[in-house]
């Protein structure tokens, strides 16, 4: 009893504890602050201080950029912060035993399921992703989570429902499920972590090496402010790069030519409704209303599905940032894998309705 008791006294909560905890308040109010403001400041910016009409393409893509960088650097930062704090109190081992080392798939069921209820974009996901990396959790489980993420938003299955019913609602989750699934399954089998940059795992080995047996509070809230300036000091060009592009798409594209390609029923046209998907960038309630153009002019569900899957799921920009961490083969795999689930779900809607 009395080894236990000294154990449990080894780390107590000092003076120097609660400066710490003090200063993470303050640096959480002030993350809020600034995420809350981005919106209206970006809208100044394009709006007001550059007098773009709103209606512009010009005026809607800076908007856009001026609004995603911040967004995306703060989640960026706040979840690599607090991922990290998390996982100062279990081991990589003890993570990976949790969300990988079950029965085969129950790991990827479970990062699926999690994807879900994360209100993430494609953009939005990644660092959650790359925490989930950078903690030891397996890479066939990360990528489960990161195509359930954007591709089942809640809000578009609100709307799904509420447009066409809840039948189409409900297969619109189940065919997100099944393909974040299948696609971490399959990547997972393949055994790829030889095709993660290099510096992942070396962020990984050190946060192991430097942490403490019983670490204080000041010590967790040190190795995690450490790891976020790293891990956003190597990725923050690839963000605004990869919103650049996506700023550039959402501005100029306009969803009468989609509408017009993709409202014809054909072979071809699930995949090419997934091909001309990949290069946009949207969240998956943006794409709603191209959705029901898309059903308007006739398109198939089958059709209409694929392409807002591959919209929200293998966006450019969102392999512009993964470029990052991950090398070009597995990001060729990730986007083959999930491109090809997608069209085979498309076909196969397309059939029974």
């Amino acid at each position: 009893m009395q080894t236990d008791l000294t154990k449990q006294e080894k780390t107590p909560f000092s003076s120097a504890d609660a400066r710490s905890w003090a200063l993470v308040a303050i640096a959480a109010v002030i993350w809020f602050a600034l995420y809350n403001v981005i919106q209206p400041f970006a809208d100044w910016i394009a709006y007001g201080l550059l007098a773009l009409p709103k209606d512009s393409h010009l005026g809607e893509s800076l908007a856009f950029f001026f609004y995603d960088v911040p967004k995306i650097i703060l989640l960026l930062g706040g979840m690599i912060f607090l991922i990290t704090l998390l996982r100062s109190f279990f081991s990589a081992e003890q993570t990976r035993a949790w969300l990988g080392g079950k029965r085969e798939g129950v790991g990827n069921v479970l990062a699926a399921a999690l994807g879900v209820i994360t209100p993430f974009c494609s953009c939005s996901a990644v660092p959650l992703f790359i925490g989930f990396v950078e903690s030891g959790i397996p890479l066939g489980v990360t990528f489960s989570f990161l195509t359930a993420a954007p591709v089942v938003n809640e809000v578009a299955l609100v709307m799904l429902f509420g447009l066409f019913g809840w039948k189409i609602a409900g297969l619109y989750l189940l065919s997100g499920l099944t393909i974040a699934i299948v696609a971490g399954v399959v990547i997972g089998w393949l055994k790829l972590e030889r095709y993660v940059e290099d510096f992942v795992w070396q962020i990984k080995v050190g946060k192991g090496a430097n942490l403490p047996e019983q670490p204080t509070w000041t010590e967790r809230f040190q190795i995690a402010w450490q790891s976020t300036k790293e891990i956003v000091g190597k990725v923050w060009l690839y963000v605004i790069v990869g919103i650049a592009i996506g700023a550039g798409i959402h501005g100029y594209v306009p969803e009468s030519a989609l509408a017009g390609i993709l409202g014809k029923q054909a072979w071809w046209s699930v995949p090419a409704a997934v091909l001309l998907g990949v290069p946009l960038y949207s969240n998956a309630a943006g794409i709603i209303p191209v959705v029901s153009a898309l059903m308007e002019k006739g398109a198939a569900l089958g059709t209409v599905l694929a392409f807002m899957m591959s919209v929200v799921a293998l966006s450019l920009p969102e392999m512009v940032i993964l470029r990052r961490v991950l090398k070009p083969q597995l990001i060729a795999i990730f986007i083959g894998t999930v491109a090809l689930a997608i069209i085979m779900t498309g076909y196969l809607f397309n059939l029974v309705i």
